[in-house]
């Protein structure tokens, strides 16, 4: 399973998706997604044994 972290562009993280249609619909509600990077195996594990990603994402 692969989760992606959505950066600003200032750096900071923005949203966790777990697909790049989460990823598209929060482009389309306009945040201001300037980067998305494939997390580590390790940092991906957290989002599994917590919850769903999307949790994350205060707006989703």
């Amino acid at each position: 399973m692969n989760f992606y972290s959505c950066f600003d562009g200032n750096g900071q993280v923005i949203a966790r998706c777990q697909t790049d249609q989460e990823i598209q619909v929060l482009k389309r509600m306009g945040r201001p997604i300037a980067e998305v990077r494939r997390m580590k195996n390790e940092e991906a594990i957290v989002c599994s044994l917590t919850s769903s990603p999307s949790d994350f994402n205060m707006e989703y």
